[in-house]
């Protein structure tokens, strides 16, 4: 019953639909506070039927890994280490020496698999995986092509094996294509200097770290910690500390344990946390206006090679897919750029920002965004739905079939949108 009401609740946060705010959504699932560390829960979602006579003929995705260790051995190491040299000091209360063996255990646990594919993130590819297959059967009919890509990192490539695997074993006769290689980063995984000097310019650090100290608040947490207020003056830097093991707790998810770090925190604490994290995705990789909105189309090349493939599919006679396997950097600004729902709502006001743009919303653990096309015969005009986590989604283009669209008018809508993009 537990798991229907998550799964309720994350349709209407895909959906738009729900009217509570992201602090009524973080206290009813303090879960959602994780950002892109929480964990892809597996939708029910309603699937609108096309117009009369139109049957999918193919499929492209681009999917995040599922569910992983956290990639910087810092995060288990350096917590620890803290903690530690307290407990030598003799400076932990009773919580704060509990917290240092769960420390201590994650941090074994993790050792030698830092960014490593979870079991968890596997089931979700196989779920995902599956549900493609029944959703859209006729994509995956007969001896079809699949061409299957990678980033070059293991956990992404696991990612794919296990979901063209899961295809394999609903149809013997699919005829798969698996790669990995540097050939293709340019647009599956491609970042230059240009965009990486948008983030450090002083107008934006001077936001972030406002923002930060007015929403970090790390004394009640100390105090539950360390018996001595004069030890975390003098030895401990709070704001890290605090930080730290925010994200081993929110990584926790993403494992089959009972282990957990979150009753460390209130929800107002994971809120506020939140917050933080979200604006910082907002300002890196969305359509921030203190980063001129010009950060989506860090996917420019992304979205150019689905253009010019969904092309190349479309005059073909047989059906096929085509899917991608790479990172949420990628999928957050593919969405914005895309304007798929409230994706690429823009607002100056850090303070509201939250009211409409909520990156849980947009990539989870596996979050993907799959391009379905539609014809009733081959040269028949070609319809397209877009979806985001398996989500039917709002297009910027009319349509008189939405969620269905004509593939002309979003063609052209964003090749329009590439051709006037200026750095």
């Amino acid at each position: 019953m537990k798991r229907f009401i998550l799964l309720v609740l994350f349709c209407c946060l895909v959906l738009g639909m729900s009217a509570q705010t992201a602090k009524e959504e973080i206290l009813a699932d303090v879960h959602l506070s994780a950002a892109n560390h929480y964990a892809y829960p597996e939708p029910d979602f309603t699937v609108t039927a096309p117009p009369k006579g139109y049957k999918p003929f193919y499929l492209s995705h681009y999917a995040r890994h599922g569910s992983r260790y956290r990639v910087n051995p810092n995060d288990y190491a350096k917590p620890l280490e803290i903690l530690r040299e307290a407990e030598k000091d003799g400076a932990l209360t009773e919580l704060g020496k509990k917290t240092l063996s769960i420390v201590d255990s994650l941090s074994r646990m993790a050792k030698d698999r830092y960014g490593e594919l979870t079991p968890l993130g596997a089931r979700q590819h196989r779920g995902i995986a599956q549900r493609m297959y029944n959703n859209f059967p006729e994509v995956f009919h007969g001896t079809v092509e699949v061409d299957a890509r990678s980033t070059v990192v293991i956990r992404c490539i696991l990612s794919m094996m296990v979901e063209c695997l899961q295809l394999q074993s609903q149809n013997p006769k699919l005829q798969i294509k698996n790669d990995a290689s540097y050939y293709d980063m340019y647009y599956m995984n491609n970042e230059d200097d240009y965009y990486r000097k948008q983030r450090r310019t002083d107008e934006v650090l001077a936001v972030k770290e406002a923002f930060r100290k007015e929403h970090l608040h790390p004394e009640r947490l100390m105090k539950s910690l360390f018996s001595s207020d004069d030890y975390v003056k003098w030895k401990v830097d709070a704001d890290k500390l605090m930080s730290y093991l925010f994200e081993l707790a929110v990584i926790m998810q993403n494992h089959d344990t009972d282990i957990e770090l979150y009753s460390l925190f209130t929800k107002e604490e994971c809120y506020d946390l939140w917050l933080i994290n979200n604006l910082s995705w907002y300002i890196d990789y969305g359509p921030s206006p203190l980063t001129q909105g010009k950060m989506p189309y860090l996917e420019a090349n992304l979205l150019e090679n689905i253009l010019n493939t969904a092309d190349t599919c479309i005059v073909k006679k047989e059906n096929s897919a085509t899917l991608r396997f790479g990172h949420e950097s990628c999928v957050l600004p593919l969405a914005c750029l895309l304007e798929l729902g409230d994706c690429a709502f823009q607002t100056p006001d850090v303070n509201s920002l939250a009211d409409v743009w909520r990156n849980y919303r947009i990539f989870p653990m596996a979050c993907n965004i799959q391009f379905v096309f539609y014809r009733k015969k081959v040269n028949d005009d070609v319809l397209v739905k877009v979806l985001l986590n398996e989500q039917e989604m709002k297009l910027p283009v009319e349509s008189d079939l939405a969620p269905y669209y004509h593939w002309k008018d979003v063609e052209t809508y964003y090749r329009n949108k590439l051709a006037t993009f200026r750095k």
